[in-house]
């Protein structure tokens, strides 16, 4: 069986080290917020201008005005601090932060990454603070599914999508398998219910492991 969204979440939470300021994109990489025990050893940011933001709120916790960059409502943890749109942006590109998690359309073997943009006519683009945390993060772990709903791959010899960043992606957590990438070379860390050889096949790339 492959992993679900949660589980992923789990396994990019599990390898945030503690103290650690992070980053997590809109969309899927926000659940890791569930996973993370914020407020004690890891300080999440946003770059709407939140230090020291807690999990998703629920219930009479939420408050409309205090949202991540998805606009999903958060929790503060002790200590949280507020701050310009720009002061955030220049944590982001100032190398403050250690670690963000970002979602994607696409990741090259080379750590090149693709999600602000399909190239799709219909398709409405949107950047936010991507470019910006891919080369600004010390490191960019990427949250997606392996394939795409065509079926085709999403781990990639080159990309075939609007440029996000390059080489700048160190692990790629998905359903089928978890891959660290270094030097050219994708790594597989480990698997769900599919072999690495398996994995390489569909892939079509030269797969590597521990």
């Amino acid at each position: 069986m492959t992993r679900s969204k949660d589980e992923i979440a789990a396994a990019v939470a599990a390898d945030i080290p503690t103290g650690a300021y992070v980053n997590l994109g809109i969309g899927q990489p926000t659940t890791v917020a569930d996973h993370l025990d914020v407020g004690h050893g890891v300080v999440l940011h946003t770059e709407n201008g939140m230090l020291g933001m807690g999990r998703a709120a629920v219930g009479d916790e939420v408050d409309p005005d205090l949202t991540n960059a998805g606009k999903v409502p958060v929790v503060e943890t002790p200590g949280c601090s507020y701050f310009h749109h720009a002061d955030s942006f220049a944590m982001m590109r100032g190398g403050h932060l250690d670690v963000c998690v970002l979602g994607a359309f696409q990741v090259s073997v080379a750590g090149d990454l693709a999600n602000w943009h399909t190239g799709a006519p219909d398709a409405i683009p949107a950047v936010g603070g991507a470019m910006d945390l891919a080369i600004g993060a010390r490191s960019v772990f990427v949250m997606m599914t392996l394939f795409a709903k065509d079926g085709t791959p999403k781990l990639v010899p080159e990309l075939t999508y609007p440029v996000t960043g390059l080489g700048c992606v160190d692990r790629v957590y998905t359903d089928h398998a978890t891959f660290a990438l270094a030097d050219g070379a994708v790594t597989v860390v480990e698997t769900f219910g599919s072999t690495a050889d398996e994995l390489a096949d569909r892939l079509g790339l030269e797969l590597r492991t521990p």
